[in-house]
């Protein structure tokens, strides 16, 4: 399986160099864990998702104790079938989820997410047979998962510290959907917007 994402950050302010710079140096502990390549445009990052989901939530979070405003946009997908495999991206939670029934993968998700840490940053975000039924399980594992501000179209909103709405993200994209099967998020996450004031 080929799992990865394409990140890109945006500050609103004039030292966006700078802040863009330092939040890239929070992927240092991730380098030996993930393919990552950065060009003028986004961050492609490659692995399993553990490390991936971290490296993503905690780039964002560096970037979100600061003042200024700033949002991400993430396209994470996992199973894409353009991509070749890769050994990297192996993922236990993928590879149990087969067997595990909607409601047990949905209770799992929830304690997971009541584990994550708290990293003082406080974030939105806007993001087979039986499809329906994946879908709505994982909205109803959203609602209950703390993070859920409301719907949106075509999106749903969570809200909360970096460390809990990311956790949500990770147990949303690996617990719901096909194990095999190609599965997307679309995120963008902001910090510090003068709309919320």
């Amino acid at each position: 399986m080929f799992i990865g994402a394409q990140v890109s950050l945006y500050p609103m302010t004039s030292d966006f160099v700078g802040v863009i710079t330092s939040g890239l140096a929070a992927l240092t502990p991730y380098q030996d864990k993930l393919r990552v390549e950065t060009d003028d445009i986004s961050t492609l990052m490659v692995g399993a998702p553990d490390p991936l989901i971290d490296a993503i939530r905690d780039l964002f979070a560096a970037t979100a104790r600061r003042p200024d405003h700033v949002t991400m946009h993430v396209t994470l997908s996992r199973g894409c079938p353009g991509e070749p495999d890769d050994p990297s991206c192996r993922c236990d939670t993928l590879a149990r989820a087969q067997d595990q029934s909607l409601e047990d993968r949905k209770s799992l998700a929830l304690a997971a997410v009541r584990a994550a840490p708290d990293l003082e940053a406080t974030i939105d975000v806007l993001g087979q047979d039986r499809h329906m039924d994946e879908i709505y399980g994982c909205i109803d594992f959203l609602k209950a998962s703390g993070t859920f501000v409301k719907p949106k179209n075509f999106c749903t909103r969570p809200r909360g510290d970096a460390g809990v709405v990311f956790e949500t993200v990770r147990q949303a994209f690996l617990r719901f959907g096909p194990a095999e099967g190609h599965v997307t998020i679309d995120l963008t996450a902001s910090a510090n917007s003068p709309s919320l004031g």
